[in-house]
């Protein structure tokens, strides 16, 4: 499907891949006025978020991809830099595994390379949140507003399976020969640990962790964040 996207600046491409639960516009949007100055900021809604209208999301990153391939066909995009973070991330690297030749550039955070020992646990917290989030009126009619005709509240069920993270594509990255970037924040553990694995794997990759933040550090340390790969896209400009 052809994702509902919003466009600015002209220049090289920068396709930004939103968080779970946000959209494009509500996202990346410190980085997404910093870059339009210089480079076209594509920012599209993922399947079952915002305006792009989808119900199916039982197979999200599979489908998530081929979106973003006929998306940016639609855009007359034949290359792009890929920035994401979490549900976004995972999109990008998926994307950028299959189809390496439409992307310069790759940077992702908040994703887990690796399963972790304590994965249960995690996913137990975060069910929790979800449930506090379910039984909040106010998030409910903010996030009602926010995706319009979709169902935002199966990606919360579809989180709840224990298979339902793709570890057996965000740890095998061997054959990725573009540039990445992998920003983490300090404060998630078992994302810090995936910098190790990551360099190990990846043989064009920069790391930074970034201290003062955690899961969302796009978020939570703006400026730093926009610095990083600022400096990271700089040093791969496309002459």
């Amino acid at each position: 499907m052809i994702l509902h996207t919003k466009i600015l600046g002209e220049g090289e491409a920068i396709l930004f891949l939103h968080t779970g639960l946000q959209t494009g516009e509500t996202d990346f949007q410190y980085q997404a006025e910093f870059f339009s100055k210089h480079y076209k900021i594509v920012l599209p809604d993922l399947r079952g978020h915002g305006k792009s209208t989808c119900s199916k999301i039982d197979n999200f990153f599979y489908d998530s991809v081929e979106d973003l391939y006929e998306t940016i066909d639609f855009l007359n995009i034949q290359k792009c830099h890929i920035v994401g973070c979490s549900l976004g991330a995972i999109v990008g690297l998926m994307f950028a595994k299959k189809y390496p030749n439409r992307v310069y550039t790759l940077s992702i955070s908040g994703v887990i390379p690796l399963k972790p020992d304590n994965w249960e646990e995690l996913q137990k917290a975060d069910i929790e949140q979800q449930d506090q989030l379910l039984n909040d009126n106010n998030a409910r009619a903010y996030y009602d507003a926010l995706h319009e005709n979709n169902n935002w509240t199966k990606f919360l069920s579809l989180a709840k399976k224990e298979d339902w993270y793709p570890f057996h594509e965000t740890g095998k990255v061997e054959n990725l020969r573009i540039p990445v970037l992998y920003i983490v924040g300090e404060e998630k553990d078992h994302e810090v640990c995936g910098v190790g694995t990551y360099k190990k794997m990846i043989s064009d990759i920069h790391i930074a962790v970034v201290p003062f933040a955690s899961h969302l550090v796009h978020d939570a340390q703006p400026e730093v964040y926009t610095n990083i790969l600022d400096l990271f896209l700089q040093n791969n400009k496309i002459v």
